[in-house]
C-alpha cells in the first residue's frame, strides 16, 4: 500500500472561535506525527474548517474544494476534510458537492478527527461526524452530542506566540433570526472555571502575555461548582491573578447582559482591557425585533451610558447588519444615527445573507435589491471610517501603553527580519485595543513598551517608543536597537 507523508494543510475562515478550533485539531494531529505545511499542494491531509454565517465564506470553501477535484490523481493517499459550521450544517450536501471530500466533520465532533482520517485513509470511505440537531432530542441529549474535548494547545496556530484564545462557552441560545449559530454550535453551555483557569495557567507557562476569553455571548457566562455561582466578573478576577499575564480581554458580549458587576470588574482589575464588543446590529426597533434581538434601543442606550459612567475611557465596538428582511430607507438612517451617537470605536458591518434553516431564512422575503444593500454598506462604512479617523486623531501627541504583538504586515510584506540593520515596523495594541504600528527591534515582542503617537489613519495609530520613568526616580531608553 502506498504510504502518506504527514503533512497537513488547514485552511480557516470565520470567528476567533474557528481560528482556536483549529489550533485544538492542529494540536491533536502534531502528536500523532503530522508536521503543518503552507502548500496545499505538498500535504496529504488537506481540512477546510468552515463558516456558515455568511454565504460568501461557504463560496470561498466550496471554490477551494472544487481546485482540489483532481488532486488525488497524484496524491492517492490524500484526505480531504471539511470541518465546523458549514460541515454541521451541510452534512452529507457537502459530499454532493464536492464527492472528492472524505469526512465531513462538525464543530462538536472535532476530537474524532484523527480517528477519522486514519479510518478514511484506509478505508477510502466517506464518513460524517456531527452533533444533533436542536429537534433530534432533549437539550442535554443535544448538549451532550456538543463534545467538549482535551485543551491540548498548539502555539504555531496562534495570532502571535503572545496571544492565545480560550472558550469559555459552547453554543447560544439567543435565536436571533439571521443567525445560524444556534444550529451549528448547539445550545448554550458555560464550561468549569477550574478546567479553564488551568487551561490559561498552561498558556502563561508557554510564554502567553494576552489571553482573550471567548464565547457566543461571552457575558452570558455562569456556571454554578461546589455552590458557588460563577459570573464573567468572578473568572475575570480569578483570570486576573495569574502571574505573567499582562492582558485579558473577552468577546462577543450580548447587551443584554452587559451587568454593572462585570463593568466594574473591567473597571477595577488593571489586567482587563478597556474594550468592550457589543454588537447593536440596528439602530431600528422594528428591525431588532425582527432580527429577535432581545432587546430596544432605548435598552441599548442603557447600557451605553452604563458602560460610559464606569468606564469613561473604554473603547466600544459594534457590529451591524444592512439590508435585513423589510429594511426602510428610515431604518438604516437610524442605525446610521446609532453610529453617530455612541462613535464606536469600529464597527463590523455585513450585508444580510440568508442562511438556511434560520427563521428569516423561512419566514421572511429577501426584499432588499442588492445594489441596495451595497450602497448602504458603503455609507455605513464610510461614516465609521470618518468616525474612527477623528476619535484616533485625537490620540496624537499622547503616550499609550501597548502590548507588543510583532512586525506589522507591512514589515513582513518587506521581508523585514531580526537581522534587518536598524529598526523595523512593529504593531500591538493599547488598553482600549487601537492597533499601533511603529520602529523598533522584533526582540520587543510580547513586552510592555510606551508609544507616543505622532499619526493616524481610520484603523492605525503611528509613533515612536518613548522613555519610561522608573519607580527609583532614573529614566532609561528602551531598547529599539539593542
Amino acid at each position: 500500500m502506498t504510504t502518506h507523508n504527514n503533512k497537513l494543510f488547514i485552511e480557516t475562515v470565520g470567528c476567533q472561535m474557528n481560528m482556536l478550533d483549529s489550533e485544538l485539531v492542529v494540536a491533536a494531529l502534531r502528536q500523532q506525527g503530522y508536521e503543518l505545511t503552507e502548500a496545499i499542494a505538498d500535504a496529504d491531509t488537506v481540512l477546510f474548517n468552515t463558516c456558515s454565517v455568511r454565504e460568501h465564506a461557504e463560496h470561498k470553501i466550496y471554490s477551494a474544494l472544487g481546485r482540489l477535484k483532481f488532486s488525488k490523481r497524484a496524491r492517492p493517499q490524500q484526505v480531504i476534510g471539511v470541518l465546523g459550521c458549514m460541515a454541521q450544517k451541510d452534512q452529507e450536501l457537502v459530499f454532493q458537492k464536492a464527492p472528492h471530500v472524505d469526512i465531513v466533520v462538525g464543530t462538536g465532533q472535532l476530537a474524532e478527527i484523527p480517528r477519522l482520517i486514519d479510518e478514511a485513509r484506509v478505508s477510502r470511505q466517506r464518513a460524517v461526524a456531527v452533533s444533533l440537531n436542536r429537534r433530534e432530542g432533549t437539550r442535554t441529549e443535544v448538549s451532550g452530542s456538543f463534545q467538549s474535548y482535551d485543551p491540548l494547545r498548539e502555539p504555531a496556530m496562534r495570532p502571535s506566540p503572545y496571544q492565545a484564545f480560550v472558550r469559555i462557552m459552547f453554543g447560544c441560545d439567543k435565536f436571533c433570526t439571521y443567525c445560524v449559530v444556534p444550529m451549528t454550535r448547539g445550545p448554550e453551555q458555560s464550561r468549569n472555571p477550574t478546567d479553564i483557569l488551568k487551561e490559561c495557567r498552561v498558556l502563561v507557562d508557554q510564554g502567553v502575555k494576552e489571553v482573550t476569553l471567548l464565547g457566543q455571548t461571552v457575558n452570558s457566562f455562569r456556571f454554578v461548582e461546589d455552590g458557588r455561582t460563577w459570573r464573567l466578573s468572578d473568572l475575570l478576577a480569578a483570570i486576573s491573578e495569574i502571574d505573567g499575564l499582562l492582558r485579558l480581554k473577552f468577546v462577543t458580549n450580548y447587551p443584554r447582559d452587559m451587568t454593572d458587576d462585570l463593568l466594574q470588574a473591567v473597571r477595577d482589575l488593571p489586567k482587563c482591557a478597556q474594550y468592550l464588543h457589543v454588537p447593536a446590529q440596528s439602530g431600528c426597533d422594528e428591525m431588532l425585533k425582527r432580527m429577535k434581538r432581545g432587546y430596544t434601543i432605548a435598552q441599548y442606550r442603557d447600557m451605553m451610558a452604563r458602560i460610559q459612567t464606569t468606564l469613561p475611557n473604554a473603547a466600544v465596538s459594534s457590529d451591524f447588519i444592512v439590508g435585513f428582511c423589510g429594511e426602510t430607507d428610515a431604518a438604516h438612517q437610524l442605525s446610521l444615527d446609532l453610529i453617530r451617537e455612541f462613535r464606536f470605536k469600529n464597527s463590523f458591518i455585513f450585508k444580510y445573507s440568508p442562511r438556511p434553516g434560520t427563521k428569516a431564512f423561512d419566514m421572511m422575503p429577501d426584499d432588499i435589491p442588492e445594489e441596495v444593500k451595497r450602497q448602504r454598506n458603503q455609507e455605513m462604512l464610510e461614516l465609521q471610517n470618518a468616525i474612527s479617523e477623528e476619535d484616533n486623531a485625537a490620540f496624537i501627541g499622547r503616550t499609550v501603553e501597548v502590548l507588543v504583538e510583532g512586525m506589522s504586515k507591512t514589515a513582513e510584506k518587506r521581508g523585514e527580519t531580526d537581522a534587518t540593520a536598524g529598526p523595523v515596523q512593529l504593531m500591538g495594541r493599547s488598553m482600549c485595543d487601537r492597533i499601533i504600528v511603529f520602529p523598533g527591534n522584533p526582540r520587543l515582542a510580547g513586552t510592555l513598551v510606551d508609544v507616543q503617537i505622532a499619526d493616524c489613519t481610520p484603523t492605525t495609530l503611528m509613533g515612536e517608543i518613548v522613555t519610561r520613568e522608573y519607580q527609583h526616580g532614573a529614566s532609561m531608553l528602551l531598547p529599539i536597537l539593542a
